[in-house]
């Protein structure tokens, strides 16, 4: 999805000689998620990035999913997912399907003495709370509060935490995630209308070549399991690479809202998609500007899908009782919108500072037993009072 870049050292020509100053070979690997027909990238490792030293036994851990399912409105509370030292240990799935996977982590580090690779899913991952650094064979990318990091699948990656207190939202895709079609024009480059722009995109920097021989384990996630392997080199060997598929970065500070006269719907806040479901950001914006507009949102028919609102900082107009970290999983089937005396309230407001990230997912989600444990069962009667 991104737009082509290029960093370190490669040949003039692809698929050719690339030699080091000793006069071997550099390993030239093509990393594409769609085969050989969509967007790739060349990278040029100091040694083949295929020398495994062994394989430990796999385990699983795939989300167990709660037997309860109830057409009814949901509401999780995100901080009460436990921190965990490990970072990988920190993430707890709380709701999923076959498109995706909607997890919650709370890591007090990093990831040690070890790197990931998701062989599955592309992974959006939402900073609530920390910063720190995105390690990569294509370089680093620094992060901070509200960043989205896009990692495609494949990607071999360590993160280093700040400090101890972080807070992410983490989205797993099955398919690839990309920019919405209608903010495109036919050659790729973001339109005027969009709400964002290229110089938005955050790639990666600093691209240092870690040319090291040693025992270095690399968990690849695929299929429910994790598979510990070991590598007789680190995975961070690369000179240089140049291509369109590599992991970025995007703040959801710089997402630019899209207003108008009279109440705007859902898609004016798309930020990105995926097959199946759509990733939304509700940025602080100014209200309609009719002498007769009403800035809460109209009560909508949940027909066609599942609506997922994580709750990130700010005033929300059109909710009582909201915490960060907060998501409602409003399901398809049943009508939803504002709680009560909160349209009048909206009435005469001149903006709001609402931050909150929604995905809407076109085949239903499923609860896990994680999320049945921080459930505010209450939230199904929040209307009624």
């Amino acid at each position: 999805m991104p737009h082509y870049h290029q960093a370190g050292r490669i040949p003039h020509k692809r698929h050719t000689q690339f030699r080091k100053p000793d006069g071997g070979l550099y390993s030239e690997q093509l990393f594409s998620t769609e085969g050989f027909s969509s967007n790739s990238t060349l990278l040029y490792h100091c040694h083949p990035p295929t020398e495994i030293l062994r394989v430990d036994e796999a385990y699983s851990v795939a989300p167990r999913v709660a037997e309860e399912k109830m057409l009814k409105h949901r509401s999780f509370q995100g901080f009460h997912i436990a921190p965990q030292d490990d970072y990988l240990q920190s993430r707890v799935p709380v709701l999923v399907n076959n498109d995706l996977h909607i997890s919650l982590a709370a890591p007090r580090r990093g990831m040690g003495d070890y790197f990931y690779k998701n062989a599955d899913a592309d992974e959006l991952l939402f900073i609530h709370e920390g910063s720190g650094v995105l390690h990569t064979q294509y370089g680093q990318l620094p992060f901070g509060y509200g960043d989205y990091l896009v990692v495609p699948r494949g990607t071999i990656y360590q993160v280093e935490f700040a400090g101890a207190d972080n807070r992410l939202f983490i989205v797993e895709s099955f398919s690839p995630i990309r920019y919405p079609k209608r903010y495109l024009s036919k050659y790729g480059q973001l339109l005027e209308h969009s709400p964002y722009c290229e110089r938005d995109i955050r790639q990666p920097q600093n691209l240092q070549t870690i040319d090291q021989e040693g025992d270095f384990v690399l968990r690849i996630k695929k299929k429910g399991m994790m598979y510990p392997i070991h590598y007789g080199h680190h995975p961070f060997d690369v000179v240089g690479w140049d291509g369109c598929e590599y992991p970025f970065a995007f703040s959801i500070h710089d997402f630019e809202p899209i207003t108008g006269r009279v109440h705007q719907p859902p898609p004016v806040h798309q930020t990105f998609e995926g097959t199946n479901f759509v990733v939304c950001s509700f940025c602080p914006r100014l209200f309609d500007y009719h002498p007769q507009s009403i800035p809460a949102p109209y009560n909508h028919s949940n027909i066609d899908s599942d609506e997922v609102l994580y709750y990130v900082d700010g005033d929300f107009m059109s909710r009582k009782h909201v915490t960060r970290g907060m998501i409602t999983l409003h399901p398809a089937g049943i009508p939803h919108g504002p709680h009560p005396g909160t349209v009048e309230k909206s009435i005469g407001a001149r903006e709001t500072k609402e931050l909150a990230v929604m995905v809407d997912t076109f085949h239903p989600l499923q609860i896990t037993e994680a999320a049945l444990g921080i459930e505010d069962e209450g939230y199904v009667r929040s209307w009624t009072a």
